[in-house]
């Protein structure tokens, strides 16, 4: 069995990368600490609406003192990228009362929306934005109002000195779509905790998708798909926050009722902490049908615990699922709009225990090599430490 690929057109432009060695000659020391200001989504630390995104920022707010920067946490509450007045005010409060020249991260979903608050503050603030997922990228858009946010977003990524993705893949894309600048835009790529080897079930039957359930998620497909392969004796866990879009949910619960599904197709909301690894730890294979994809945490948290991968060819996934140092491919990769692909890959991963062993030999392989979050940390510890003065100090 082998996954169906996808050929994309690719970007010449290579993202630079963050060596220690380029840290330490930056000057930075962690006994001798420097504070970034560092505004963040309101919900945040909400266990009821967990995402890769708030995940990667508090886990870079405990990392970065280590590499010389303190974090002055600043929650801008509000229904981000488009927030009402109030929220507005807040964040136009919040950077307002920052002092000149002071080093600040902004999260893209709230800065990138709304630049006529943003982008003055360059003059004066030393700024770098951190973009989980280009705004006009989310699935469900109005044409009109995918190209608003993301004419916005391109006005507040220009001003920027720095912009930070978290892939390859995403850097390429934000380099080229908004015309920005190359050496502004850096590459930060979420690390991973290497957890115990999720033992599984029996090896094969129980499946797990760890995703928002939203349509850009596109958890539809995966139960279309899992309609074909009906026969088969699978289970399915989808574990993930059900207070984005309460219709797309309810279709869904719909669509698992009508195809007779219920008993084996399970939403089970968000889970955290030792939930979370039990329910990982019970995991046979990962599977993630995703519309749109900067990278894929959920990808790598699977394989810090050795387990193989069925995801969508879309973003910055193949770079999520990665290569062992052997070379294996830990995962398969399917288009992201065809459920008969996933049903067929799903017959092989049943069918041909050559190449579940093969999967999770690379798996495992996969999960030795991967990047701690020390890395994210160190790479992000170097943009900050490179952000030039703000314009008007400088003239």
């Amino acid at each position: 069995m082998t996954g169906a690929t996808t050929e994309r057109a690719r970007l010449s432009y290579v993202p630079a990368q963050h060596t220690a060695d380029a840290v330490e000659k930056a000057g930075i020391l962690p006994m001798s600490l420097r504070t970034v200001h560092f505004v963040l989504p309101g919900g945040i630390d909400d266990p009821a609406a967990p995402s890769g995104g708030n995940a990667y920022d508090r886990r870079v707010c405990l990392d970065l003192p280590g590499f010389g920067w303190q974090v002055t946490r600043h929650a801008a509450p509000g229904t981000w990228p488009r927030p009402d007045q109030a929220a507005r005010d807040h964040l136009a409060r919040t950077l307002s009362e920052l002092p000149d020249d002071a080093v600040v991260l902004l999260d893209g979903i709230v800065a990138c929306g709304v630049p006529d608050i943003v982008t003055p503050q360059a003059e004066r603030l030393r700024l770098a934005v951190l973009v989980h997922l280009p705004l006009g990228d989310e699935t469900g858009l109005a044409p009109a109002v995918a190209a608003d946010l993301d004419a916005r977003e391109r006005a507040v990524l220009r001003a920027a000195p720095a912009v930070i993705a978290t892939s390859d893949w995403a850097v390429r894309r934000l380099v080229s779509h908004h015309g920005l600048a190359p050496e502004r835009v850096h590459v930060v790529a979420p690390g991973a905790d290497i957890a115990p080897l999720a033992p599984g079930t029996d090896g094969v039957s129980r499946l797990l998708c760890v995703a928002a359930v939203t349509p850009r998620k596109g958890q539809h497909r995966l139960v279309e798909a899992l309609a074909a392969v009906r026969d088969l004796p699978w289970t399915c866990e989808l574990v993930g926050g059900l207070g984005h879009d309460p219709a797309y949910v309810a279709q869904l619960r719909e669509t698992i009722v009508r195809y007779g599904l219920a008993d084996r197709l399970h939403l089970t909301g968000p889970r955290s902490g030792a939930d979370l690894d039990a329910t990982y730890a019970a995991a046979d294979l990962m599977v993630l049908t995703s519309y749109a994809e900067t990278y894929g945490m959920a990808v790598t948290e699977a394989l810090a615990r050795g387990i193989p991968v069925l995801a969508t060819d879309v973003g910055g996934l193949p770079e999520a699922v990665g290569r062992a140092p052997d070379g294996g491919v830990p995962g398969i990769l399917v288009p992201p709009e065809d459920p008969a692909a996933l049903a067929a890959e799903l017959r092989g991963w049943f069918g041909e225990p050559d190449v579940r062993r093969r999967l999770k030999a690379a798996a495992r392989g996969r999960r030795a090599a991967l990047d701690g979050w020390a890395a994210t940390a160190r790479s992000l510890a170097g943009v900050l430490a490179r952000l030039p003065e703000a314009p008007r100090r400088a003239a």
